[in-house]
């Protein structure tokens, strides 16, 4: 085991649970994940391995077949998974998202219909922000729900869908202005639904097209889509929770889960990098020595691990934070922010510890090189994670005068 990105405090139960992952992720993943991204080809033989493991229920409660592991279980295997390969720990993270807002949020019918199913990998989530026309902007959603009887016509556009193919539920939020007069804030005529359609790509059910995959610099394997709605019919029952109004409450509650993870991928990637790195400045000889001898790589190497070493201990912090119920928006902004921000630089050393080696498409470096932008920019930009901090710290130390 490496002496860098311990937790300490873990059971028994926990370890064993990181031992298995890692094991996995060394002799399925690390092997294959060049190969594959290069190729853009979906992990399926990765994916079967990880439904085998349990992976797909480790947040699921064991009522309905899962786990019923922690936020910081699932933090630390999602590390693990994306030191392997960052795109296979995306195509589990919209999957928890999903299973999360419903185990918080929905109904009893709706837990019992969907999370068994989720927890054996059968059903697998995807959830739907962003639009063509904003991003972060959550308020700014145009797409919307209009009642008609006992079901529900979506119509709208939705952008940047991870799993948008491969998954067969969408969390999809919309506007929803029935019940909530004009005038209403926003974020208050806002309800999630739960989208379920058949996987892969044009029509997938009626009133409901995904177009295709997204071509991207980097997190090639998973797919990222739109998701196009046109008269879409969705009954009421499948309104998250049952009541209109509560989305953006729901999916920000969702996200904060997802920041968490962002961040657990920037330590994991932060990681690689360094084991990359670091070995690499340990059989390249300059000047009659192994370049791990000169001062100048090792002040790198020094700065590399202690970045890996401090986004991991506030990703624990924020995980933890959200495991015992408390309010973790701050720390999750805060891990999310230095994670991703940290991966990029670490990454960017190791890189430049290659020489020209880290041009070439043979070495792995060129490929965490074009993936750890995405961290940069998933689940909210660096700047909106400052905003969200800025606004929270002014909240926690408002000026008495």
């Amino acid at each position: 085991m490496a002496r860098l990105a311990q937790t300490h405090g873990l059971t028994d139960v926990q370890q064993e649970i990181l031992a298995t992952v890692r094991d996995f992720v060394d002799k399925e993943i690390i092997p294959v994940a060049t190969e594959l991204e290069h190729r853009d080809e979906y992990p399926q033989q990765i994916v079967d391995g990880l439904k085998e493991l349990g992976v797909f229920g480790l947040m699921i409660p064991e009522e309905y077949g899962g786990l019923g592991e922690s936020l910081l279980t699932y933090a630390l295997c999602v590390e693990e998974i994306a030191r392997g390969w960052m795109s296979v720990s995306g195509i589990i993270n919209t999957h928890f998202i999903v299973a999360y807002m419903l185990k918080q949020h929905g109904t009893q019918e709706q837990k019992d219909y969907f999370l068994p199913r989720m927890a054996a990998g059968e059903t697998r989530g995807a959830f739907s922000m962003s639009e063509p026309a904003l991003g972060s902007d959550v308020s700014a959603i145009t797409s919307k729900a209009v009642k008609d009887g006992d079901e529900y016509v979506l119509n709208g556009q939705k952008m940047w869908l991870t799993n948008g193919g491969t998954s067969t539920l969408v969390a999809v939020l919309v506007r929803s202005d029935e019940g909530h007069p004009e005038g209403t804030a926003p974020h208050k005529s806002m309800t999630t639904f739960l989208v379920e359609k058949e996987p892969g790509f044009g029509e997938v059910r009626p009133g409901l097209t995904i177009p295709g995959k997204i071509d991207k610099m980097g997190y090639k394997g998973v797919d990222t889509t739109e998701l196009i709605m046109d008269g879409l019919r969705i009954p009421a029952n499948r309104v998250l929770g049952g009541t209109t109004g509560r989305g953006f409450y729901q999916m920000m509650d969702g996200v904060e889960v997802g920041r968490v993870n962002v961040a657990a991928r920037g330590c994991g990637v932060a990681q690689r990098a360094f084991e990359l790195g670091v070995s690499y400045a340990q059989q390249r000889h300059t000047f009659g020595k192994p370049i791990a001898q000169h001062q100048a790589i090792q002040f790198k190497l020094a700065e590399m691990a202690t970045k890996v070493e401090a986004a991991h201990a506030m990703m624990v912090n924020a995980a933890r934070k959200k495991d015992s119920g408390e309010r973790n928006d701050l720390e999750a902004g805060m891990a999310k922010y230095l994670a991703s921000e940290y991966c990029k630089e670490v990454v960017e050393d190791a890189f430049r510890i290659h020489g020209g080696y880290g041009f070439s498409k043979e070495y792995e470096i060129e490929r965490l090189y074009r993936e750890a932008p995405m961290l940069l920019i998933g689940e909210g930009t660096a700047e909106i994670q400052k905003m969200i901090i800025g606004r929270r710290l002014l909240e926690e130390y408002r000026f008495q005068g």
